[in-house]
C-alpha cells in the first residue's frame, strides 16, 4: 500500500511540474511576444457637438499628429478605434502646423482615422500600448466605455503602456484592473486641469471635471500653470495635461516601449 501511494505522489509531482513548465514558458512567450510588437492603438473620441451650446468638437488634431510623428518615425504601426467606429470627427484643425499637415497628407493614415474601428474589432492582445488622444468630445464618450476599458486595461496587464494626454485621460477614470482596483489609483496622473477648463469657459458644459474625477478614483494628480506642457510617467502610464503637451506624450510612450525591449 504504501508503494502505491508513492507513485500516486511521484505521479502527482510531474503532473504538477510539467503544469508549472507549461504556466512559465506561457508567461516567457507573453513577455517575449510583448516585447516585440509594434503596434499602438489610438483612441479618438465619436462625439461632435459640446453639449448642449451646439459648438463642434471631436478628436484635437494634433493630439494625434504630434504622437503619431514620434512613433511612426520610431517604425510603429498605429490603428484607430472609436466608440462609434467610423469616420471621427475632427476639432483643432490646423494645417500650418507642420505635423498635423503631415498626419493629414499621409494617405494610409488619414484613411485609417476616416474609418476607424469599433471596439468590438480590436484585438487587445496585438497592441504593445494604448494611447488616448483628446479633445473635449472626449468627456462625453470614453469615461463610461466599457468595451474600450477592457481593450485598455488588457493591454496594460500584458505589460503594455497606456498613454493619454489632455481630455484623453477621460477614457482611463473608469478602467479597473483585474485586482478591483482603478488604474489610476495611487499612480501620479496628469490631463486637463480644472483650471484650464474654467479657462475655457466649459466648466458647467462638460459633464465632469477632468482632474476632479481622477481624484475621486485615486491619482496623485500633477499639474503646471496654464498651457505650460507637461508630461507625467508613473508605471507604465503617460499622460500630458494640454495640446502643448502631445509630443512629449508621443516621446515618454517612446521610452516606456523601448524599456519593453
Amino acid at each position: 500500500m504504501k508503494k502505491v501511494f508513492q507513485k500516486i505522489f511521484q505521479g502527482c509531482m510531474v503532473i504538477a511540474g510539467c503544469a508549472i513548465f507549461s504556466l512559465a514558458n506561457q508567461a516567457t512567450a507573453q513577455t517575449i511576444k510583448i516585447k516585440n510588437m509594434k503596434k499602438v492603438l489610438f483612441v479618438v473620441t465619436s462625439h461632435d457637438k459640446k453639449g448642449s451650446t451646439g459648438q463642434p468638437t471631436g478628436y484635437y488634431l494634433a493630439e494625434v499628429s504630434h504622437p503619431w510623428e514620434v512613433l511612426e518615425k520610431a517604425g510603429y504601426e498605429m490603428d484607430f478605434v472609436s466608440p462609434k467606429g467610423g469616420k471621427a470627427p475632427v476639432d483643432g484643425f490646423n494645417l500650418d502646423d507642420p505635423s498635423n499637415k503631415k498626419f493629414w497628407d499621409n494617405t494610409k493614415y488619414r484613411t485609417k482615422i476616416e474609418n476607424t474601428m469599433k471596439p468590438s474589432e480590436v484585438k487587445a492582445e496585438e497592441y504593445a500600448a494604448i494611447l488616448y488622444a483628446g479633445g473635449h468630445g472626449t468627456m462625453w464618450d470614453f469615461a463610461d466605455n466599457v468595451a474600450l476599458a477592457t481593450i485598455a486595461q488588457k493591454i496594460y496587464e500584458n505589460n503594455g503602456v497606456v498613454s493619454a494626454v489632455c481630455h484623453g485621460p477621460a477614457g482611463l477614470v473608469n478602467i479597473k484592473l483585474n485586482n478591483g482596483k482603478y488604474l489610476v489609483d495611487g499612480k501620479k496622473i496628469n490631463a486637463f486641469t480644472n483650471e484650464e477648463e474654467i479657462a475655457v469657459g466649459l466648466e458647467k458644459v462638460v459633464p465632469f471635471m477632468l482632474e476632479t474625477t481622477l481624484i475621486e478614483r485615486g491619482a496623485k494628480f500633477e499639474k503646471s500653470g496654464l498651457w505650460q506642457k507637461h508630461v507625467t510617467i508613473d508605471q507604465r502610464i503617460v499622460t500630458g495635461q494640454n495640446p502643448q503637451s502631445a509630443q512629449g506624450v508621443g516621446e515618454a510612450t517612446l521610452a516606456e516601449l523601448k524599456k519593453l525591449k
